[in-house]
């Protein structure tokens, strides 16, 4: 069975309800019936926009509810760190930032097809080796 994988700004704005994408998050979760892939890269980068926004009482009200709401974490293999590091060579103008790079690299490693996103712009620039195009949810 396929998944989606959950890129930061998806998971911040499920995590935060004060953030204006909120309501869309809760909508496709509850209306979603795949598995929900959370890269533990993008971990960090969530908490550090969480801890900025509410401090340190939002941040760990985040990790409750990521523990609560069953996401599976998918690590990072080698191989994704080297094909992140290609991803980047292939792209220099786009300036992708690291965790993009890593879920596009695990797209490409686990055939992961969807991924839950704001940040359409870098998603819609890569390419991806195992399909035509990756299709952005939200």
């Amino acid at each position: 069975m396929n998944s989606i994988l959950i890129d930061t700004s998806f998971l911040v704005a499920l995590l935060n309800s004060d953030d204006h994408n909120h309501a869309r998050t809760l909508a496709f979760t509850n209306k979603n019936d795949l598995p929900m892939r959370v890269p533990e890269v993008a971990l960090t980068e969530v908490l550090y926009l969480i801890n900025r926004a509410g401090g340190v009482p939002a941040k760990v009200k985040a990790l409750r509810s990521i523990l609560d709401a069953g996401l599976n974490r998918q690590s990072l293999e080698d191989v994704d760190i080297r094909r992140a590091a290609e991803i980047i060579t292939r792209y220099p103008q786009a300036n992708f930032d690291f965790v993009d790079v890593c879920l596009m690299a695990l797209t490409e490693r686990l055939d992961i097809r969807q991924v839950a996103t704001f940040d359409r712009r870098d998603f819609s620039i890569f390419r991806p080796a195992h399909c035509d195009y990756l299709e952005l949810l939200s």
